[in-house]
């Protein structure tokens, strides 16, 4: 959901965003309530974004814009881990199989 202005952002601030030790690369059940909220979340990121690029403020460890940034940031990312995973292909053939017999 971030748009290029905030991924630059996220490249200039010389701190990686690390992921939780549980992150995988699996597909999630989204919710209406959780999509939502991650679309305003990201709107917000966009428009915080815009702000401090059109402000042309420093890249400071410091900048209040940056650290609202980065607090968005992790909301989103942790509406959306909190999503349940789907099962992948191969897990529900194997379920299925395990059912019959």
């Amino acid at each position: 959901m971030a748009t290029i202005a905030s991924n630059d952002l996220a490249l200039s601030c010389h701190q990686p965003i690390t992921l939780s030790a549980g992150f995988t690369q699996r597909r999630r059940r989204i919710s209406p309530r959780s999509a939502r909220a991650m679309e305003t979340l990201g709107h917000a990121i966009e428009y915080l974004s815009g702000e401090f690029v059109n402000a042309g403020e420093s890249h400071s460890v410091n900048n209040n814009h940056l650290e609202s940034v980065r607090l968005l940031m992790a909301l989103n990312r942790q509406v959306f881990l909190e999503c349940p995973e789907l099962p992948t292909w191969n897990e529900r053939i194997r379920a299925a199989l395990r059912l019959a017999q």
